[in-house]
């Protein structure tokens, strides 16, 4: 076992006796040393559960024949960040958390790992450390937060708080009402109830093979996602016997299947940045072409909140994920999952309780796939949208650009009524560099749907929230402040956007962009010290996942 390195041999003497001192009884020395790598904290509803969700594993590992240790990492409330500074430590957050577990696993020599993880960037980063450690590991999820309830109608976060804001500011809704809205829309723990970035990767997460079937949608606070952390605390004690590690999982046909299922979920645009960034901890190479390829031969079945009307509570009691794998059996490659049964297997087992919820590829919502790669003078390496949450009046749009070198001063026109139906919001110097740290535009996206632009597109060298919706685009590629085109833009140019065609233009003559770009003049990094600026000056561009690249 790897964690002989620290528990034989006499000299390792010093080694066991700090191991007696956390209580460790000597018998035990035998098992294999497994550690869980929880995420729990108070600041996050989708993490605040999860005290019982660690004793339901260390029982599994127990019983499964290993002696568990409990480690913690960070995680950042996406919600909680947005719209303020906060907001630029997200996804940076991401690489921390990596580190951190590399740290851990490596100095302890842990034998193997169950993964505790929820929320936005916490389970991303746990990936990239699990295919990078490459130890024995099995991830729990702790699952989608249930619907709220107010006036007879279900409330979730996304739809009855931000966009309420807008609504608010429109006079179509009063302070008590905001006041009743924020109470109802987060009634419990949980990740945020639709497919947003959180339960997106939880789904990817099992699709890849790297948690159990059910896994994904089985709600926060349930005995039946107590009994998933129990079965995960034994597989992962018979993952270690058999030796079977991420990178036997996480191979080119997991990545398939995860995009193939993003798409047919309508997934979070988030996952354009994720799954490179696992790929590329997995030892392989995962670029936007993929997921555009896919999107044109991939339906999208589900109509999940929030371009659509059901949440992850009715996708878990349609059959969860595995039976949205055996709608997509036929697109998706076999594959080993941690549970012993392969891809096809799960599919075959798999059962479809509600037509609607997961409907048939040849009924599908939308025949391509949830997300859409655009290309242009303005983004050559490309920008992401998520097409299945944009009305199909507005797939094809023209516009005129209002243009913001921050968001903060974005959500502030908006809010103030400064835009107007037929503007394209270019919200730039917002990229992996530039943020830094790609803050996501949900203040923004959510105030233009609550104050009723029907006919407003935003574009941004950041990103989007998995709970954004209608013409959002983002991800944009060369980032403003690597001297992409988006810095070039000025008030009052055209901007054409052709979802279909996968096609982004910046509508301005070749001699006076050229002007343009005589004069500008590249800002300083906004932060000099700090983790922010060490991201900042050594993080790839977000076509290529906003990693740190080592080679």
């Amino acid at each position: 076992m790897k964690s002989d390195a620290i528990k034989k041999g006499f000299e390792r003497a010093p080694a066991r006796a700090l191991l007696y001192g956390t209580g460790i009884p000597e018998k035990e020395l035998a098992r294999p040393f497994i550690g869980i790598c929880s995420s729990f904290t108070d600041l996050i509803p989708g993490h605040a559960g999860m005290r019982t969700l660690e004793r339901s594993i260390e029982k599994g590992i127990h019983t499964g024949g290993g002696y568990s240790f409990i480690f913690s990492v960070p995680g950042v409330c996406d919600g909680i960040a947005m719209g303020h500074d906060g907001m630029h430590f997200s996804l940076p957050s991401r690489d921390v958390i990596a580190d951190t577990i590399e740290c851990t696993v490596e100095a302890h020599a842990l034998d193997g790992v169950v993964f505790l993880t929820n929320c936005d960037k916490i389970t991303p980063g746990m990936l990239m450390a699990a295919a990078r450690i490459n130890v024995p590991a099995i991830f729990v999820t702790a699952g989608p937060m249930p619907t709220g309830y107010w006036r007879h109608k279900k409330r979730s976060f996304i739809d009855d708080t931000f966009e309420s804001v807008g609504r608010f500011q429109k006079g179509e809704i009063d302070a008590t009402e905001l006041s009743r809205l924020e109470m109802a829309a987060c009634p419990a723990q949980g990740a945020c109830q639709g497919m947003f970035t959180a339960n997106t990767m939880a789904c990817l997460t099992e699709v890849m093979g790297m948690s159990l079937p059910g896994c994904a949608t089985a709600l926060a606070g349930q005995a039946k996602k107590q009994r998933i952390a129990f079965d995960s605390g034994v597989v992962i004690c018979d993952l270690v016997k058999k030796d079977i590690k991420p990178r036997d999982i996480l191979n080119e046909k997991a990545f398939h299947n995860a995009i193939t299922a993003d798409l047919a979920l309508g997934g979070s645009t988030n996952t354009t940045l994720h799954l490179p960034a696992i790929a590329y901890d997995a030892g392989l190479e995962l670029n936007l072409d993929s997921f555009d390829k896919l999107s044109r031969s991939t339906p999208h079945i589900t109509s999940m909140n929030p371009g659509g009307k059901y949440y992850m509570e009715d996708l878990d009691n349609a059959g969860g994920m595995p039976a949205v794998m055996k709608r997509l059996q036929t697109l998706l490659k076999d594959n080993i999952t941690v549970s012993g049964y392969s891809v096809n297997e799960i599919c075959k087992i798999a059962e479809i309780y509600e037509e609607d919820v997961i409907r048939s590829m040849d009924n599908p919502y939308h025949k391509e796939g949830g997300i859409a790669v655009l290309r242009g003078n303005i983004a050559p390496d490309g920008c992401v949208v998520k097409q299945s949450a944009v009305n199909d009046d507005m797939l094809v749009f023209t516009g005129k650009a209002k243009v913001y070198n921050c968001e903060n001063d974005a959500m502030k026109a908006i809010l103030a009524s400064e835009i107007q139906n037929g503007d394209v919001v270019v919200v730039r110097y917002e990229g992996p560099k530039g943020g830094p740290g790609m803050r996501e535009m949900l203040s923004p996206t959510s105030a233009i749907m609550g104050m009723g632009y029907t006919k407003v597109a935003l574009i941004t060298d950041g990103r989007f929230s998995g709970g954004s919706r209608g013409p959002c685009i983002g991800h944009i590629s060369p980032e403003a402040m690597e001297g992409g085109m988006i810095g070039l833009v000025e008030d009052g140019d055209s901007i054409q956007i052709n979802i279909p065609a996968r096609t982004i233009h910046l509508d301005v003559s070749e001699t006076e962009l050229a002007a343009r770009r005589s004069k500008w003049v590249k800002p300083a990094l906004k932060f000099k010290r700090g983790y922010l600026a060490k991201y900042a000056r050594n993080v790839s561009s977000a076509a290529q996942g906003a990693i740190f690249k080592v080679d």
